[in-house]
């Protein structure tokens, strides 16, 4: 048992704990540009804001494979990654799009802020799901992917009555037990979903560039890779 501890101690450096506990300031870093892009919404920037939700996104693609690279669960048992990342998903997800959702006058007026309370009430209780992902890695109800949802709205800009029945459904939607994919982790035909994410993505940056005045061919598209 000393032998095996010895040979853990020096086949763990110094080094390999700070890249390890990096992983963990990079997750992180997801809940500082949660703040800049409510710091955009405040100010009505809209597509900004977007703009930084989408870094958010990218950060939390990539710190997942960082993590399980430089074996962060071993060399930094104290902190939890996987708490972390609810917390930085949270704000990113919910929290943000949610008050850009109230505060853009895309809803109904009196039923904006209740709306606003649902959404992050029924985030927070799905990030608390144990039940939240199946065996094969596919989400269970609505995933809480309110920036996605908010996003669409803004591109959309439907009558408030109806944006706000389309909030309602994706509320009710958190606690039905149907699945939708996960655009990374499942395995089938994940080539096809990378590539209709890559699709996707050019998409939506033109969106942004254009402030969210873009033509129908691009309107299609991105609900079109959305369904």
């Amino acid at each position: 048992m000393d032998q095996l501890n010895q040979q853990n101690s020096s086949t763990t450096s110094p080094g390999m704990r700070v890249a390890a506990f990096s992983v963990h300031i990079f997750t992180a870093l997801g809940a500082g540009i949660a703040l800049i892009a409510l710091l955009e919404a405040v100010r009505e920037h809209w597509a900004a804001m977007f703009g930084w939700l989408g870094v958010a996104l990218i950060v939390d693609a990539v710190d997942g494979p960082l993590a399980r690279r430089l074996d962060v669960v071993r060399l930094q048992p104290n902190w939890s990654g996987d708490a972390l990342d609810l917390v930085v998903d949270f704000v990113t997800y919910v929290f943000v799009p949610a008050y850009a959702l109230i505060a853009s006058g895309l809803l109904l007026p009196l039923a904006a802020p209740l709306l606003g309370v649902g959404i992050t009430v029924s985030g927070a209780l799905y990030f608390a799901d144990r039940r939240m992902k199946s065996a094969d890695n596919h989400f269970r109800g609505f995933p809480g992917l309110w920036n996605m949802a908010a996003f669409y709205l803004f591109l959309l800009h439907l009558p408030p009555a109806l944006a706000s029945l389309a909030v309602i459904v994706l509320i009710v939607s958190t606690f039905v037990p149907f699945y939708v994919l996960h655009p990374i982790r499942v395995v089938r035909l994940r080539w096809f979903t990378l590539t209709l994410i890559a699709v996707w993505v050019v998409l939506v940056i033109i969106t942004l560039a254009k402030d969210f005045d873009v033509g129908m061919p691009v309107t299609i598209g991105l609900c079109a890779i959305a369904i």
